[in-house]
């Protein structure tokens, strides 16, 4: 099956352990049968695995995001990276085009959209192996996934089926009605829209081509700002008549909120964590190298990261967003694709930062104009590259950076340096990258 899966936003509802870069599906909570914890984005790319060995795969998303999915998922994962965001059918469309062009995938062939995030079990994927099976026997123009509602909700978009048949043809597509509107619906045996989609490649490229007039995939990423921002459920699925819905009668859960979160969490708590016998219906995530004590708590979410800390009632934690969007905050902690870095101390002229290096990887050969900084080797093996000069690392090796040096820093073993960026204007633009001769043989 070719699948593209849809990474995006930043899930800034469960603050302070998502950021910008560090999204929802990022978060390591949920723990495999081995005792390792795994994010959202792992835990989905594993269940397709299972259902699917051979299945292709593509991560649809932000250029911020790139380095956390290569972190979780590995160099060899396929990803279609979006220049900027422009809401899901862009993206769709980018992606598809992207299969097209550039993985040669044929205008005949099923291709299945789905969200990178949802909580699901096994049978979710089986459920999207249907989809697929029926959009390529030509079923309908467009496969839908129906989920049955729990109750009147006006966050999700209703398919109302023309039969109880599965699949069933459908008569028409609302997407998200007041509640009692959402009610009625439910009443004449709506679905849920899970946000999933299945089509022949050709039919969303044609769709895409008259509504964003684009040549190839070249010419749509080039041209990808001036896109038409657009939702998918908006642009193809209420204007489409020809369409089926295949039913999904299993677990599902959008873990967009830390409500629907700890729900489906298998345990009260993630991280260093105590708490006595009078805390009821408490839930604890601590990200960070400190225990956590809680007493007596009732209906209490705790979250705890470099980024900070939230005690939330319960019912209270839904309304957090607006409150986050006033904290002007710089990234504290960050997985990339060559390890991962935390920020440890900020003052007015100083940086202070926690780098891990992954075996055979490397930072950017960069330089900075407007700051100096220091690398103090904390443990592990590897090389420092300083003006084209190499100095070995090992645990207590220091090594100063003058401002305009081009450096980088190549690991041989895990490593772990202590950074300190020193300047009156330090600054994420103040950067700038070289090219570093092949001799390496590392990853970038």
């Amino acid at each position: 099956m070719h699948f593209i899966l849809l990474s995006g936003g930043s899930g800034k509802r469960l603050w302070p352990l998502s950021n910008d870069v560090r999204s929802k599906q990022f978060i390591k909570i949920f723990r495999r049968e081995d005792g390792v914890y795994e994010s959202m984005v792992q835990r989905v790319y594993r269940q397709i695995r299972e259902v699917d060995p051979s299945a292709d795969v593509t991560i649809a998303t932000s250029k911020t995001q790139v380095s956390a999915i290569r972190n979780q998922l590995g160099d060899d994962v396929n990803i279609c990276v979006e220049p900027c965001r422009r809401d899901t059918f862009p993206a769709i469309a980018l992606a598809a085009a992207y299969l097209h062009d550039v993985k040669n995938v044929p205008e005949d062939e099923a291709v299945v959209v789905c969200p990178v995030d949802p909580y699901v079990d096994n049978g979710y994927f089986e459920t999207l192996a249907r989809m697929q099976q029926h959009a390529q026997q030509g079923a309908a123009n467009l496969v839908l996934m129906g989920i049955q509602p729990t109750y009147p909700s006006e966050k999700y978009g209703y398919i109302i089926p023309t039969t109880k048949d599965d699949p069933s043809r459908v008569d028409c597509f609302k997407e998200k009605p007041d509640a009692a509107t959402a009610a009625e619906y439910i009443r004449q045996g709506a679905q849920w829209n899970g946000g999933v989609f299945a089509f022949k490649l050709g039919y969303l490229l044609k769709t895409a081509h008259q509504l964003l007039s684009f040549a190839d995939y070249a010419d749509l990423f080039a041209h990808y700002d001036q896109a038409r921002k657009i939702s998918f459920d908006y642009a193809v699925v209420e204007k489409e008549t020809d369409i089926a819905v295949v039913r999904y009668g299993g677990r599902w859960a959008d873990l967009g909120t830390w409500n629907t979160l700890t729900e489906a969490m298998e345990e009260s708590s993630v991280g260093d964590v105590r708490m006595n016998e009078n805390c009821q219906n408490v839930h604890v995530l601590n990200d960070l190298n400190m225990p956590i004590l809680c007493m007596g708590l009732k209906n209490v979410i705790v979250s705890a990261s470099p980024q900070g800390i939230l005690v939330s009632d319960k019912e209270q934690s839904s309304y957090i967003k607006p409150f986050v969007d006033a904290i002007d905050q710089q990234i504290m902690f960050a997985e990339k694709s060559w390890g991962s870095f935390k920020v440890l101390d900020v003052e007015e002229e100083s940086l202070t930062i926690k780098i891990t290096l992954l075996p055979g990887h490397r930072l950017h050969y960069h330089s900075h104009e407007h700051r100096r900084e220091s690398w103090t080797v904390v443990r592990g093996e590897g090389l420092a590259v300083v003006d084209d000069q190499e100095i070995a690392l090992r645990p207590g090796v220091v090594v100063d950076l003058p401002a305009g040096s081009r450096h980088t820093v190549i690991a041989k073993t895990e490593m772990t340096i202590i950074e300190t960026q020193m300047g009156k204007e330090i600054s994420v633009t103040d950067k700038q990258k070289f090219s570093l001769e092949d001799r390496y043989g590392l990853h970038p």
